[in-house]
């Protein structure tokens, strides 16, 4: 085989409470195309859709170094050129995984196309390496709702698949926002009461989603740990959180490091009002916002 497409799905880390651990898979996809050229043609690259006029084909593009990070581990004496075509559809810099999508995609691919010898262990140990923490390319890597740690040993990451009947509300403004800037905004130590109230809220929101008892999910998503820090980053924050309760929503959390605002509601909830009401309520501080009603994805990235 010498040329893949596959499908990645994006991806909401954190999911409040559980920074740099828990993150979530979602409906909206990348499509990638992975085709083995000869050395002489080098790094081809075509993309459609998001950052069409900026990617370009280079072993720093996230995808390119996926791909070799794996390949060059497995064939470290077999060189080859690569042809990648994208067709992006997740949002860049807005804390729906982008990056992490380009990541999994490349060391999946080159996993496939050298032989499969690498276990997903080992895959997710690589892309964690890359990305510097597993809460994003663990759910596109193996889908569902992740729980995520790290030892001395790498990543290790749980993918559970919560009961139906929950849905995911997104709402993406135009303004990026630089994880890099978002990190800053976080302070090097917290109370200890804020400590244990993520504890709290972050165990609440794992039973809640194994058990599908999603009524605690409005005190579940609640966080003190980055929340409160980043909130000056996203103009209107406070306003769209409330605007999502008030139409129905269980509670709404920053996607990743933001921009994106994400709502967690029943799937018999009136979704298209709280979408509504999260759009208006950015509008109201000047920002315009896409929005996406999804659902859990349960596989992470596939072939097809």
């Amino acid at each position: 085989m010498e040329k893949i497409t596959l499908q990645v799905p994006a991806t909401s880390a954190n999911c409040g409470p559980g920074f740099d651990v828990l993150g979530i898979a979602c409906t909206l996809y990348n499509k990638l195309t992975f085709e083995i050229t000869e050395p002489q043609q080098g790094l081809a690259l075509k993309v459609y859709g998001e950052g069409a006029e900026y990617l370009k084909a280079s072993r720093k593009n996230l995808a390119f170094r996926g791909f070799f990070a794996v390949w060059d581990k497995v064939c470290p004496d077999k060189r080859i050129g690569l042809k990648v075509t994208m067709e992006n559809n997740i949002p860049m810099s807005r804390g729906l995984g982008s990056s992490s999508s380009a990541i999994v995609a490349g060391i999946y691919a080159a996993n496939v196309l050298s032989g499969n010898t690498m276990t997903k262990q080992q895959l997710l140990n690589i892309a964690t390496e890359i990305e510097g923490h597993p809460d994003n390319v663990a759910p596109a890597l193996l889908g569902g709702f992740t729980v995520s740690f790290m030892d001395a040993s790498g990543a290790h990451s749980l993918s559970l698949k919560p009961p139906a009947g929950l849905k995911l509300i997104a709402a993406v403004p135009e303004q990026k926002l630089a994880t890099s800037l978002a990190r800053k905004a976080i302070p090097q130590t917290v109370a200890h009461q804020d400590a244990v109230f993520n504890v709290s809220r972050a165990s609440l929101l794992v039973a809640a989603l194994l058990s599908g008892s999603y009524e605690y999910l409005g005190e579940a998503l609640e966080d003190r740990l980055h929340q409160p820090y980043r909130a000056h980053l996203i103009p209107g924050l406070a306003d769209v959180f409330a605007a999502a309760k008030q139409a129905g929503a269980y509670n709404a959390i920053i996607s990743g490091a933001g921009s994106t605002i994400m709502a967690y509601a029943a799937a018999d909830a009136p979704l298209t009002q709280i979408a509504a009401a999260m759009q208006e309520a950015f509008a109201k501080h000047d920002q315009q916002c896409t929005m996406h009603i999804l659902d859990i994805d349960e596989h992470g990235v596939q072939q097809i």
